[in-house]
């Protein structure tokens, strides 16, 4: 399965992506999302699962049956949107709160035996600065979830995504 990650007006993502909407989960922000609390709960209390229970309580779990995640977020600083950071901040009980050496560096381990390819698409007036940020930043998320980093692509209007393949 699929999973697209979008920060996009409603309705927009699926005027975009019409006729490729086969298996894939979708999370879009139609639904309202409580930031994480930083409690670490979904590692000691409830391992696996967010403490909070609303939609998006269970997304480690959900990572973990994806063969690849798309995220499309406007760029903001190098970074992603606050909500897809949000959604982000929710998915860490994806990994383990224990470390691991890996390629002499510290990282969480692995919760599920498990990796997915991650794509990112930015869009927005992007500077070239921000660009080596953004690039920096999702091969580093993918190296602390243990997924292959497939690419980030940059637009500078939405409109210019019509016709990507997902």
């Amino acid at each position: 399965m699929r999973l697209i990650i979008h920060d996009l007006e409603p309705g927009r993502f699926e005027r975009l992506f019409a006729g490729q909407l086969g298996d894939l989960h979708v999370i879009s922000p139609d639904a309202p999302i409580h930031h994480c609390l930083g409690c670490f709960g979904c590692w000691v209390k409830t391992p696996g699962a967010c403490v909070i229970r609303d939609q998006y309580g269970d997304l480690g779990e959900l990572l973990a049956s994806c063969q690849e995640v798309v995220i499309i977020s406007r760029c903001c600083y190098g970074g992603f949107s606050p909500f897809v950071k949000n959604i982000l901040d929710r998915s860490i009980s994806y990994i383990h709160p224990f470390f691991v050496n890996r390629n002499g560096e510290m990282h969480h381990r692995r919760r599920y035996n498990h990796q997915a390819r991650l794509k990112v698409w930015f869009y927005g007036e992007v500077t070239e600065e921000e660009k080596v940020t953004a690039r920096g930043l999702v091969a580093a998320n993918a190296v602390n979830l243990w997924w292959d980093a497939a690419g980030v692509s940059f637009y500078r209007d939405i409109s210019e995504m019509e016709g990507e393949v997902l």
